[in-house]
């Protein structure tokens, strides 16, 4: 069975990093795309960045272009999420996410992990 394991959240001030990491395990990484999630309180969960299987192919949210970097390794079994010049909207419980096949999206998913808490402080 698959299972993906966030870690790397955390608190941090506004304008600082920090960098999430999802690590794969169960099945072949390399036949799964991957991406990570977000859901603030009182909001719904939304698609922050994606990224295909052999990690040739991103798509961000419009909300996180030019801040954030998803990257893969599947050497490693893991992906991860960069995330610099952090705001305080960006505070969320954050969910890395896989799916079998070439791209992911909101509505094909085949797994989920726990989550990770981010809350960036103004």
């Amino acid at each position: 069975q698959v299972q993906l394991v966030e870690s790397g959240g955390g608190l941090v001030q506004a304008g600082g990093s920090l960098r999430l990491s999802c690590a794969f395990s169960g099945r072949t990484f390399s036949n799964y795309a991957t991406g990570w999630f977000r859901q603030a309180p009182g909001k719904e969960r939304e698609l922050v960045a994606a990224i295909n299987w052999y990690g040739h192919t991103s798509t961000y949210a419009d909300s996180v272009k030019g801040r954030f970097t998803i990257s893969r390794d599947n050497a490693e079994n893991t992906a991860y999420l960069q995330m610099n010049s952090l705001k305080p909207e960006d505070t969320a419980v954050y969910y890395c996410a896989a799916t079998l096949g070439s791209s992911i999206s909101s509505t094909n998913i085949d797994y989920w992990g726990q989550g990770t808490q981010v809350t960036v402080s103004s």
